[in-house]
C-alpha cells in the first residue's frame, strides 16, 4: 500500500516536472521566434534559457526549442501567443496569456475553465480596459539598498516586493533600458517582459478571495497558460 502511494507520488511529480519543462520550452521557442536564436542578441531568449536551466530543463529540450522557434527545425507545429479576457468569480477581471500550437483547442479549454470556475470568457476588449500594458522586470539583489531609490535611478515607475525579490514596473518603451540599468546596478534580472497591470481593482471579501485564488490557480496550472493577471491586490 505504501509502495503504491510512493509510486503514485513519483508519477505525479514527474508529470508536474514535465508540464513545467513544456512551458519553459514554449517560452524559449516564442522568444527565439520573436528575436532570433542568438541569446547574446536576444534578451528575452537569454532570460528564458536562464530560467529553464535553473529548473533543470534538459539541454536537448532547450536546444530543440531554440531551433523550432528560429525555423531551423520544422516539425509542423508553431507556438503562438494568445491573450484571453473574461470575468472570474465575483466579477474579477482576468487577462490570461497563453502559448499554444492549437488556438481552437486552447480557446475551447479556456472557455470551459472560466465556466467551471464560476466566470465567463469575454470578447477581446471586454476587460482589457481594466488593465494597463506595461513593462515588467523581476529581479533580486543582495546587500542594503532602498528599492524606491533603485526604481527612480533606473527609470522604473514603481517597484513592488514579492516572494522572490522585487518587481519593477515601467513604460513599454523603457523595458530594455530599465532592465539594463538594473543589471548595471548589481541586480540579477530573472524576467523582463511585457505585462498587464490592473488599474481597476475589484473589491472582494476574504472568503471570496479564496474562491478567486483557487480559480486563478486552475488557470495557472492549465498546460497552455503563460501568465495570469487579475484585478485583485
Amino acid at each position: 500500500m505504501g509502495k503504491s502511494w510512493k509510486n503514485a507520488g513519483r508519477t505525479e511529480n514527474a508529470q508536474k516536472k514535465g508540464q513545467i519543462f513544456t512551458k519553459l520550452a514554449r517560452e524559449i521557442q516564442v522568444a527565439a521566434k520573436a528575436g532570433g536564436p542568438d541569446p547574446s542578441m536576444n534578451a528575452r531568449l537569454r532570460l528564458a534559457i536562464d530560467v529553464a536551466k535553473k529548473n533543470s530543463c534538459p539541454n536537448d529540450t532547450i536546444d530543440r526549442a531554440i531551433k523550432k522557434g528560429a525555423g531551423l527545425l520544422d516539425d509542423g507545429s508553431q507556438i503562438d501567443e494568445v491573450t484571453y479576457e473574461g470575468y472570474g468569480p465575483h466579477g474579477v477581471g482576468i487577462m490570461l496569456e497563453c502559448q499554444t500550437d492549437n488556438r481552437n483547442r486552447t480557446a475551447s479549454e479556456v472557455r470551459n475553465l472560466f465556466k467551471k470556475g464560476g466566470g465567463n470568457m469575454g470578447e477581446s476588449g471586454s476587460v482589457g480596459w481594466m488593465f494597463k500594458r506595461v513593462g515588467l522586470i523581476e529581479a533580486n539583489k543582495t546587500g542594503t539598498f532602498d528599492p524606491e531609490e533603485e526604481a527612480i535611478e533606473t527609470g522604473a515607475d514603481e517597484v513592488e516586493k514579492d516572494d522572490d525579490g522585487y518587481s519593477f514596473i515601467c513604460a513599454l518603451e523603457n523595458l530594455e533600458e530599465v532592465r539594463a540599468a538594473l543589471a548595471k546596478r548589481g541586480w540579477h534580472v530573472t524576467q523582463a517582459e511585457l505585462s498587464y497591470k490592473a488599474t481597476n481593482i475589484t473589491d472582494i471579501t476574504e472568503e471570496q478571495r479564496k474562491e478567486v485564488e483557487e480559480f486563478l490557480g486552475d488557470l495557472d496550472d492549465f498546460d497552455d497558460s503563460h501568465r495570469v493577471h487579475a484585478t485583485i491586490k
